[in-house]
């Protein structure tokens, strides 16, 4: 029963990964337009004992380096003496594949989680007779 405690371990991690991800890519599609506003990306870890992969984990926040776009716009309140201010560098088709990308992720790992379960419950069904 190990291996099915083990593998259900290592899908709900990945469960919880993606959720992260998930949540990233909507505050960075929430902001947009907010001026000022660096894309935020999280990297994935993964997380294990001597040998053995135990799962994986959201790794810290990091800040895109990719610059802020310049706007211009002289009736913003944060535009300097030229008209312009800096926007967000957030681009939205990138955030909709990320997104589209994470939510297939965490389709595919509740999938395994379903099967998973499914194999324990089949053996215990095994067993009992």
């Amino acid at each position: 029963m190990s291996a099915f405690s083990d593998a259900l371990g290592v899908t709900a991690s990945a469960l919880k990964a993606q959720a992260t991800r998930l949540r990233i890519v909507s505050e960075n599609i929430a902001n947009v337009d907010t001026p000022g506003y660096r894309r935020k990306t999280v990297p994935f870890e993964l997380t294990q004992t001597r040998s053995d992969v135990t799962g994986v984990e959201a790794g810290r926040v990091r800040l895109s380096d990719v610059a802020l776009n310049r706007i211009h716009d002289p009736a913003h309140p944060m535009a300097d003496a030229t008209g312009h201010y800096e926007g967000s560098n957030v681009d939205m088709i990138i955030e909709i594949a990320d997104a589209r990308e994470a939510q297939r992720s965490y389709e595919a790992n509740l999938k395994m989680f379903e099967q998973t379960r499914q194999m324990s419950s089949s053996l215990m069904e095994l067993l009992r007779r």
